[in-house]
């Protein structure tokens, strides 16, 4: 199954009623379901790693973990150009809206903005990585 086709799938389920959807094509096996949100939920056979938020805490101040999420499904691009300097890395500040990432989606570039002041603590994938909708991006420490 091409990334085409599965960008397609997934576009396709969305902008539809369905409330479920199963494609296989060779060994490759597609499933879409629609949780109570109405969002599609991919399983099987296009997982994404699912890691935890881990929490910092420093003695004296109050801290909180949280994530910066994918608003949509697309290959996950830490820097503008290959090679290039990532757009943020482990330790950076980072101001409300700056550009974070890149979510390629159907050949379309989206850039993924801070949704606030933040400090980064971890970059959970790597450049290629196919992120779902609603999968962790960066573990962040809210400013």
């Amino acid at each position: 199954m091409t990334q085409q086709t599965l960008f397609d799938l997934i576009a396709a389920f969305e902008k539809g009623s369905a409330a479920r959807l199963e494609y296989t094509e060779g060994d490759s096996r597609l499933v879409l379901e629609r949780s109570t949100g109405g969002v599609c939920v991919p399983h099987s056979g296009i997982e994404a790693a699912q890691p935890q938020p881990s929490t910092a805490a420093a003695v004296g101040t109050v801290c909180t973990s949280s994530t910066i999420k994918a608003p949509l499904v697309g290959t996950f691009y830490a820097a503008a150009e290959p090679g290039g300097a990532p757009f943020v890395k482990p330790g950076d500040t980072v101001q409300k809206g700056q550009t974070v990432c890149i979510l390629e989606a159907m050949k379309m570039i989206n850039e993924i903005p801070a949704p606030c002041s933040c400090v980064i603590e971890e970059c959970l994938l790597k450049d290629g990585d196919l992120a779902g909708f609603d999968d962790p991006l960066f573990v962040i420490r809210e400013l």
